[in-house]
């Protein structure tokens, strides 16, 4: 079964808003793992924006199911990877003032690099996944990157879900074959929500895990968090 992981950004911006510490940052993530969740993602941004890297630090020997930090190699960041050594990084193009994720890596343009930190974080231990979109000839270079796994960049699936559902998943189903044959591990994340989830799990179950934040936590003002996840876990069944 495709496992979750909760990315819980958003709860930080909650909690920033009004200064203090509510909601607890390290309470809900604990939560999140008690009602279900099979791990924790962390996006940090250079203006600390939502997720702190201190909070990085204080989540670590809290956590006990996985914990994926992801974002721009800048060396603050290289730097935190390392030190906490999650159980996963993942690597994506953002730029400092990125809103939220917009585009996977052009990973030829960018091998050396990835190559070198793939080396790094592997070398202490820590999994490592490169965000990528559908484009074969890219996942192709990801693997020989030597990372473990990629993740693959969901937006274009969700906006064009709605009109059409086959269209929607062809490439997705291609670029996950493809990755699974070149022996990468294959997550997914970006716009995976309710509506569009099971559809997706129904048609990659390989998937290892998928990353879901923003509308998993919207969900929750409705449903509770509980409830949210259990209706996101039934999604990957």
């Amino acid at each position: 079964m495709t496992h979750l992981s909760v990315n819980i950004n958003k709860v930080a911006t909650i909690r920033n808003a009004r200064g203090g510490n509510m909601p607890n940052l390290i309470n809900i993530a604990q939560d999140c793992e008690l009602f279900g969740a099979e791990g924790i993602t962390v996006h940090p941004r250079p203006d600390e924006r939502h997720i702190r890297y201190s909070d990085v630090y204080e989540l670590k020997p809290v956590i006990k199911t996985e914990f994926n930090i992801e974002g721009y190699p800048s060396p603050e960041f290289v730097d935190l990877v390392l030190k906490v050594k999650p159980t996963q990084v993942t690597l994506v193009p953002d730029a400092p003032d990125a809103i939220t994720s917009n585009a996977g890596w052009d990973v030829n343009e960018h091998f050396t690099t990835l190559s070198e930190l793939v080396d790094a974080f592997t070398g202490v231990g820590v999994r490592t996944s490169i965000f990528v979109g559908t484009e074969l000839d890219n996942i192709e270079a990801a693997a020989k990157t030597g990372t473990d796994r990629i993740e693959l960049y969901t937006e274009p699936y969700a906006s064009l879900y709605g009109q059409d559902k086959e269209s929607a998943i062809a490439p997705f189903v291609k670029a996950a074959e493809f990755a699974k044959n070149l022996g990468l591990g294959v997550n997914a994340g970006h716009d995976l929500n309710l509506e569009n989830l099971a559809w997706f799990s129904h048609h990659i179950p390989w998937i290892e895990e998928v990353s879901i934040g923003h509308a998993l936590i919207c969900d929750a003002l409705y449903y509770g968090l509980k409830e949210t996840i259990s209706l996101y876990k039934a999604c990957l069944r």
